[in-house]
């Protein structure tokens, strides 16, 4: 049931660490950054979600200098129920 939320966490957590390793950051620094703890750093560089909800990875990408929208577009025959995760340079869909 929640394979389509995960598939977009990861998603997410792959801009995220994209934009890490475009930064160069070690993980002492991506911490101070984010806000977070080193250790919760390694669990995401290492792509470990657990305990991170979207609300919270969204927030890291605010942090990271990123504008996050979320738009409702109705499914329609064309186009499933699902999620869509847009960047600069790709488009993932996730159907639910």
């Amino acid at each position: 049931d929640d394979a389509p939320e995960l598939r977009l966490k990861a998603a997410v957590l792959g801009q995220i660490n994209a934009l890490l390793d475009a930064r160069g950051l070690t993980q002492t620094a991506a911490a101070r950054l984010l806000g977070l703890s080193q250790p919760k750093v390694s669990a995401l560089r290492n792509g470990r979600l657990h305990g991170f909800s979207l609300e919270r990875l969204f927030a890291l990408l605010l942090r990271l200098g990123c504008s996050v929208d979320i738009g409702l577009v109705p499914a329609t025959m064309g186009r499933p129920a699902g999620y869509t995760l847009t960047t600069d340079s790709s488009r993932t869909e996730i159907a639910a």
